[in-house]
């Protein structure tokens, strides 16, 4: 049944206590960690994080309503908001006393609507009239205040992720003015509108909070505004409409997602893909970003995939009324329980569960049939590679088996990331090699993700088997190869020999040697010795292969030793020295690997050649036709003057 979603709740959820005995539930989104705060004599909390290192439980004095509580980062400091004009710490530092210090905001008659932790000792108050930056001191107990902001705020949101806080100003509230935090630092970033749909006069609509979500995606941060479906502009439906914040430079308006209904609505972001739930039709939409339409400047875009709800879950049911042997109930999706935080968080309050949202692959293969499309979506996915890979051998075997410009559109997509991914790694390797200054503060070491296919991927997992396929025509399994090497040569890739390897003995395998004469003789398939030395193997399968590794070691011009050792293998003695002559390296070339090859041959008059020669070389360069001890011709000399008399010997020129 799962093998039909595309979305589901992760399978080993945070659980916490059940809302039932909790007074409340708090979700600390810069630390992934829940708060379940019990009141009653003494304030007793459970913090559930993403693992079971994270978790921790404590008591505190009841000193009211909890409105707020967080760790700063490492579970250092616990920060703890009970009133509007104060904020309460606690060390859990080892070796500092575990007591509470408070701290009031500066700002007179000012409220404080909550804080964030960007760092393990720095805070920030934001209030009604602005914002606080503080370090904490924990072993003084006290905060030193490092920088502050008079602005008037309605509501705030921090992403934890780019440390970026998000004012609400104005008001309508739809003036956003972004602060961005680091070492101690607080930097004011240009702040930007959000348009409004427009209302009939006198009405006027204010920016909720509820409608606004900050996340990052392929490695930019936006703010999502969720703009609902306005009567007076006749629109089909809601929308969601994407700034782009950059860290300088001012907040544009890039993307509108279009969701073509109406309603309440909630955002994720998973993996890089932003969903959409809709709670009455119980379904969720995905959107890439990256898959894009232009409408003028912005850009417009449809969901990749039909809505469709996320995979049913069952819970187990947990306290005394529950049955050892109870079977799971299903979970209610898209409850009007459910709280959703960035970027892939669902929380559950009634029933105790944190999940995260996740994105199944294999799924969409069926919903997007487009193999141009669906590979730009899966390119850009974490898990992909496998995936990737399963495509590409379904498509060769399946539906699109004589759809070549299909294949061509996937192998040129699949190396198009590949190249860019050597081009980076070259880029890095040559600034290492300039030296460490300029280095180390511009280049990072590329990361290899899995959308990186290479050409060991290809024939391990799709091509080699693709080959021995049966009921495939040879000439469409032929077709394939040459086209993944047009490719591969289009990106300039260097072809490695065993995909080369794998089109010969293809062609072999089908007796389609015309072929490969054809693809020899045009260099469809390049020089290389691992290829001369296969042709050299099919000798006795097609005689001609023989001449042709020849040719192709003679045009490497480097394989001068292997062409001289595949004449003497043939006992092509005088082939060889004839060869070696022709390069100029006849005066380097081991005497006695030729004398071998000339006794093996039974043929004393071919050994009488090859002796007569070295000897002359010896008389050339020394002055002397006699052999060097190093040689070790001794055998030979024996055996020549053996069979052809001690006074054949060349004699050393009297004056």
């Amino acid at each position: 049944m799962s093998d039909e979603f595309y979305l589901e709740l992760s399978e080993n959820p945070v659980q916490f206590e059940n809302a039932s005995s909790v007074n409340n539930v708090f979700f600390d989104e810069a630390n992934k960690q829940v708060f379940a705060v019990r009141s009653g004599g003494a304030t007793g909390v459970v913090v559930k994080g993403p693992d079971d290192k994270s978790s921790v439980a404590f008591r505190m004095d009841d000193k009211g309503e909890v409105k707020c509580i967080k760790f700063s980062l490492g579970n250092k400091i616990l920060a703890v908001q009970r009133t509007t004009k104060s904020v309460d710490f606690i060390n859990f530092i080892p070796d500092y006393p575990h007591l509470e210090f408070s701290h009031e905001c500066k700002t007179k008659n000012a409220s404080i609507l909550g804080f964030c932790w960007t760092s393990w000792n720095e805070v920030v108050f934001v209030t009604d009239q602005g914002i606080e930056f503080y370090q904490v001191l924990p072993d003084k107990r006290t905060l030193k205040l490092l920088k502050s902001q008079s602005i008037n705020v309605n509501w705030y949101m921090y992403c934890p992720e780019t440390a970026v806080l998000l004012l609400s100003t104005t008001v309508q509230g739809n003036v956003l003015q972004p602060f961005a935090f680091k070492s101690a630092t607080m930097s004011k970033m240009s702040k930007f509108e959000i348009e409004l749909p427009a209302v009939p006069k006198p009405a006027k609509l204010s920016l909720s909070e509820r409608d606004i979500a900050v996340a990052t995606i392929y490695d930019q941060l936006y703010v999502m505004y969720l703009k609902h479906h306005s009567r007076a502009t006749n629109s089909p439906g809601a929308e969601v409409v994407l700034y782009h914040l950059p860290r300088e430079g001012t907040c544009r308006k890039t993307h509108v997602l279009k969701l073509n209904t109406t309603g309440k609505f909630a955002l994720n972001v998973v993996d890089n893909l932003v969903v959409v739930h809709h709670q009455s039709s119980q379904s969720s939409l995905i959107y890439d970003i990256k898959l894009r339409e232009l409408d003028g400047a912005l850009n417009v875009h449809q969901p990749v995939l039909p809505a469709q709800s996320i995979n049913p879950y069952k819970i187990h049911l947990t306290g005394p009324a529950a049955a050892p042997s109870q079977a799971p109930v299903p979970c209610e999706l898209y409850s009007s329980s459910w709280s959703v935080f960035q970027p892939d968080i669902i929380i559950s309050a009634s029933e105790g569960y944190l999940w995260y949202l996740q994105v199944k692959l294999q799924p969409t293969l069926k919903l997007l049939r487009d193999k141009g499309k669906l590979m730009d979506f899966l390119l850009r996915r974490r898990d992909c590679k496998m995936v990737i890979l399963s495509v590409c051998s379904q498509m060769l075997t399946e539906g699109d088996k004589g759809n070549l410009s299909v294949v061509a559109t996937v192998f040129d997509k699949l190396n198009q990331v590949y190249k860019e991914y050597l081009d980076a790694e070259q880029a890095y390797t040559a600034a290492m090699e300039s030296g460490p200054s300029r280095s180390s503060t511009s280049y990072k070491r590329p990361v290899r993700t899995q959308a990186v296919i290479d050409q060991s991927d290809m024939y391990t997992h799709v091509l080699s088997d693709f080959t021995e396929k049966k009921g495939v025509k040879h000439k469409f399994i032929i077709a394939v190869l040459m086209e993944y090497i047009r490719s591969l040569n289009q990106f300039q890739i260097p072809v490695q020999h065993y995909l080369y390897e794998l089109v010969i003995k293809t062609l072999v395998q089908h007796n389609l040697f015309y072929m490969l004469h054809q693809f020899l003789q045009y260099h469809v398939l390049s020089d290389s010795k691992p290829l001369a030395c296969l042709l050299l193997s099919l000798e006795s399968t097609y005689p001609p292969a023989h001449q042709l590794s020849l040719d192709m070691l003679k045009r490497l011009s480097t394989a001068n030793d292997e062409i001289v050792e595949v004449l003497l293998s043939k006992q092509q003695v005088l082939g060889a020295l004839r060869f070696i002559r022709s390069v100029g390296a006849h005066d380097n070339i081991s005497a006695r690997k030729f004398l071998d090859a000339a006794r093996q041959t039974n043929d004393t008059m071919l050994f009488y050649t090859i002796f007569r020669f070295f000897e002359q070389r010896n008389m050339r360069l020394r002055g002397n036709p006699g052999f060097n001890q190093g040689e070790h011709c001794e055998e030979h000399v024996a055996y020549f003057k053996q069979v052809f008399g001690e006074n054949a010997l060349m004699k050393l020129a009297t004056a």
